[in-house]
């Protein structure tokens, strides 16, 4: 089955304490909320410790054009774009020597923080010597889900094209989406939570031929996906789109609908291969937030312990959409997992959906 042998991550210039997010959020927000002390609590209750960002804080305290942000998510989505592709191709943790960029077959692009056609990918691939012929995939508006997705996607490929070595790079600048002047409760919650990250991984095929660049005894081989589309939920979680740019949707009752929803999706999925979650060695998780990892260890009844990873990722980054999980994967990767090791990949996004990944390391 296809495996994933390397992943890399990119880090924005700008870290963000997160008492100066509710600094940043008292100034912003205390004149709108009369409870605006006990709505500043969700900063401390998320146990998010720091955060991110492609701008300094300066940069939000003033109006900015739909098109002055999508241009600062282009320009910046590029260079950090290339930057993780780089280290991914010349990971030293993972690969043995250096991947070259003509090898590679496709790249599944993800994101939903910003647009451009030509697509960020296109403008990627005119700054690093990628064969030409590379296809192009880029997937917009997974939200949350889309990095496991993009995962699924290039399992996938590479089943039908068992030669192929496939890039997933996935990008989210956040921050650039702020609105001042949305006042809604959603995107005081959207402030004191979202990130910007980067994140690029290195998918291949049973035939590709990357016996000479395996570092580490055994890596992580997708062995079935699954994505699941809950109906008539299309209000849980989002964007909406006006003339500013993208303004925040996000139900109090996402904690909730995951305790409710997800233990039957994810029963149903490990039933198909005679498994049960007694059987998961680690839980690949995007950490949404600290509500929503509460919510997986009760829904599906596992031990904190199997969120810890996911926890730190959330406290030291925050939630950076899609990127998340594949923070999450580099720092399990980075351990010496034995063979046949099982871990269970998931992320929930709009829609409301999920996408769950079982996988063996090999």
């Amino acid at each position: 089955m296809p495996a994933i042998l390397s992943v890399s991550e990119v880090i924005p210039p700008y870290e963000i304490k997160q008492n100066q997010a509710v600094e940043f959020a008292r100034e912003l927000f205390a004149d709108s909320f009369k409870d605006i002390e006990r709505l500043l609590k969700a900063f401390q209750n998320g146990q998010i410790e720091k955060r991110h960002f492609v701008k300094g804080l300066d940069w939000f305290k003033s109006n900015h054009t739909f098109e002055e942000k999508n241009n600062a998510y282009i320009e910046a989505a590029v260079q950090l774009g290339s930057e993780a592709i780089v280290k991914c191709l010349n990971n030293t943790s993972f690969l043995e020597k250096n991947l070259p960029y003509e090898e590679i077959d496709a790249i599944f692009f993800i994101s939903t923080t910003g647009v451009a056609t030509p697509t960020i990918d296109a403008r990627i691939m005119n700054q690093l010597p990628f064969n030409p012929h590379t296809k192009r995939i880029p997937i917009w508006g997974l939200g949350c889900a889309g990095g496991a997705a993009g995962l699924s996607r290039a399992f996938e490929y590479c089943l039908a094209f068992p030669e192929a070595k496939v890039l997933v790079l996935s990008i989210e600048l956040c921050s650039l989406t702020f609105q001042r002047n949305d006042l809604s409760k959603s995107n005081l919650i959207g402030v004191s939570l979202f990130a910007d990250g980067i994140a690029c991984a290195l998918v291949c095929g049973d035939s590709s031929n990357t016996k000479s660049y395996r570092k580490k005894a055994a890596y992580p081989s997708i062995i079935a996906t699954q994505s699941t589309l809950m109906p008539n939920s299309l209000d849980v979680m989002g964007w909406e789109i006006k003339n500013s740019g993208l303004y925040v949707v996000f139900s109090r009752d996402i904690p909730r609908i995951i305790e409710e929803w997800l233990k039957p999706n994810v029963k149903g999925f490990l039933d198909q291969y005679h498994m049960n979650l007694s059987q998961v060695d680690y839980f690949i998780a995007h950490p949404g937030g600290k509500k929503v990892l509460d919510a997986y260890v009760k829904s599906l009844d596992i031990p904190t312990s199997m969120t810890d990873i996911s926890l730190e990722v959330l406290k030291q980054f925050g939630n950076m959409s899609s990127v998340t999980i594949l923070y999450v994967l580099k720092r399990i990767m980075g351990m010496d997992i034995p063979k046949d090791t099982i871990g269970l990949g998931t992320a929930l996004g709009p829609g409301f959906s999920s996408e769950l990944l079982l996988m063996r390391w090999v």
